[in-house]
């Protein structure tokens, strides 16, 4: 079950969804997903539904809000296209981590606010770019974040990238998992290991682990690199994570 919903932030209105499992009569565990790169979609609707379906009220925003509403992929084009991708590098250039600090604080307050989402903790999910996402909500609301995961996620440590979450994991006091594709270009061995060491140093509960075989992608339905088997496992770690941590 799912319902549209307005959330209001200081930058706009964020279109989001809220998704619940069929027949469930009282507020449930929050968990915040964060589509990848592509946006609002068929694949991860069904994804939230999927997490939603294991005991959980999931909240799934519209991260391009700022340049469009609802999906911002044309019907019968793919993320991936040549003249689609411009137009999404551009609205995730918007995404700085100031943006997504102001964002993650509506969507907090929306929690608070809404019947579906029970007090307490929440768990935080992101895939691709939304993967430092992730990290970075941990680490601003450790009061609030007992479970922050990853799913092929990019770019976390780069050198010398100011706007890494490398330099702000320090703050997490949840739980991490990291679910990283096996030869990833963007995220080679030497940027997990980066960011193994941080968390480390921090004294983070953490997981890493390596998808052998699976491509940067490997859970989105609509890319040339899903994998179903991996997908499969990367829905059991996530289930697994969360029961153990919400």
């Amino acid at each position: 079950m799912s319902r549209a919903i307005d959330i209001p932030a200081a930058d706009g209105t964020i279109d989001a969804h809220v998704f619940t499992p069929g027949g469930a009569d009282g507020p449930l565990p929050a968990v915040v997903l964060f589509t990848d790169i592509g946006g609002l979609r068929p694949c991860y609707h069904e994804k939230a539904q999927q997490n939603a379906d294991n005991g959980y009220a999931v909240l799934m925003p519209n991260v391009y809000y700022r340049n469009a509403s609802g999906p911002v992929v044309p019907e019968g084009k793919s993320f991936r296209d040549p003249d689609v991708r411009p137009t999404l590098f551009e609205y995730a250039g918007h995404l700085t981590p100031e943006a997504q600090s102001r964002d993650f604080a509506a969507l907090l307050d929306c929690i608070d606010g809404e019947a579906e989402f029970a007090d307490g903790k929440l768990g935080v999910v992101g895939y691709c770019m939304t993967g430092a996402f992730a990290l970075r909500m941990a680490a601003e609301h450790p009061d609030r974040v007992a479970a922050a995961a990853g799913f092929h996620s990019a770019r976390l440590a780069g050198v010398d990238d100011p706007y890494s979450p490398v330099h702000v994991v320090g703050t997490v006091e949840g739980r991490v998992y990291l679910g990283h594709a096996d030869k990833d270009e963007l995220l080679p061995p030497e940027q997990i290991a980066r960011m193994d060491e941080a968390l480390a140093k921090a004294g983070v509960h953490f997981t890493t682990e390596l998808y052998k075989g699976a491509a940067h992608g490997f859970t989105a339905k609509d890319a040339p690199a899903y994998d179903a088997t991996a997908d499969a496992l990367h829905h059991k770690r996530l289930a697994m994570f969360l029961e153990e941590t919400l």
